[in-house]
C-alpha cells in the first residue's frame, strides 16, 4: 500500500505481470455491500452487475440498473423509448452514512463518470423536445446535475471527471424529469437526494408503506419509479 484515501480507499502498486486483471478475476472477490451479512458466491458476479457494464473500475453496482435485463431494454425500444448511457464508477463512499448534525457539513465522496458526446446530445435532445429524461439510479441523477452545473448553460456537454455534487432537500434540478430507484438506507445520502426530488413527506409515506408491505430494501431489494 502506498496510500490511504477517504470513505475506505486505498491506493496500492502490484508488480508487472501478464494479465492482471485475469488474476485478479481468479484471486478477487466481488465487493458487496457491508449490509450483505454473508460471503459473496460466485452466482453474484452476474447478479451484482448491471446489463450496462461495459468498463472496470466501478466499487459497486448502481444498483437502480440491476432490475434491467436485455427483455426489459428491448422492450422499451418496442415502445419507442429512446435510452443513452454514461459511464459511472460508483466509489465506496455510496455507503458512507450521515454523521454530520448539519447536513450542509457533510462533504459527499467523489465518483468518476464520463459523458459521450452521443449521450450528451440524446440528452439535450430530450430536454428541447419537452421529453423527460429518466434517470437509472441516484449517480445517475447526481451525475446529470453536476454535469450541468458545470456548463453556462446549463445543459449538458460531454464531459468527464469527478462528481461530488451533494443533493438534500432545497435543491432544484434542471435536469431530471423522473428516476428510478431503489429503497435506500437510513440516514444515507441516497435518501436524501430521494426526498429532495420526491419531497420528504411523500419519500416518508412511500417508505412506510414499503415497511409495512415487507418490500426489499438495498441493492437486491425492490425498485420505485419516482415522477
Amino acid at each position: 500500500m502506498i496510500a490511504r484515501g477517504e470513505f475506505g480507499e486505498r491506493t496500492l502498486r502490484f508488480d508487472p505481470v501478464d494479465d492482471f486483471f485475469s488474476r485478479v478475476e481468479q484471486l478477487g472477490h466481488v465487493p458487496l455491500p457491508p449490509y450483505i451479512a454473508r460471503e459473496d458466491e460466485s452466482s453474484d458476479r452476474e447478479r451484482y452487475q448491471t446489463v450496462f457494464a461495459r468498463e472496470r473500475g466501478s466499487v459497486a453496482a448502481p444498483t437502480a440498473g440491476l432490475h434491467f435485463t436485455p427483455e426489459v431494454l428491448e422492450a422499451l425500444r418496442a415502445r419507442q423509448v429512446e435510452t443513452a448511457e454514461i459511464t459511472l464508477h460508483v466509489g465506496l463512499g455510496t455507503f458512507q452514512p450521515v454523521r454530520e448534525q448539519q447536513v450542509e457539513e457533510h462533504r459527499l465522496h467523489k465518483e468518476w463518470f464520463r459523458i459521450s458526446p452521443p449521450a450528451a446530445e440524446a440528452i439535450r435532445r430530450a430536454r428541447a423536445e419537452r421529453r423527460r429524461v429518466i434517470a437509472v439510479g441516484t449517480t445517475t441523477v447526481r451525475t446529470l446535475e453536476y454535469a450541468a452545473l458545470q456548463s453556462p448553460d446549463g445543459e449538458v456537454q460531454p464531459q468527464s471527471g469527478e462528481a461530488d455534487l451533494f443533493i438534500y432537500p432545497g435543491f432544484q434540478f434542471e435536469v431530471t424529469g423522473a428516476m428510478l430507484t431503489n429503497f435506500h438506507l437510513p440516514q444515507s445520502t441516497l435518501l436524501m437526494l430521494v426526498a429532495a426530488f420526491a419531497g420528504r413527506e411523500r419519500t416518508l409515506g412511500a417508505y412506510e408503506h414499503a415497511v409495512k408491505a415487507r418490500y426489499r430494501f438495498y441493492s437486491y431489494g425492490d425498485c420505485m419509479l419516482i415522477e
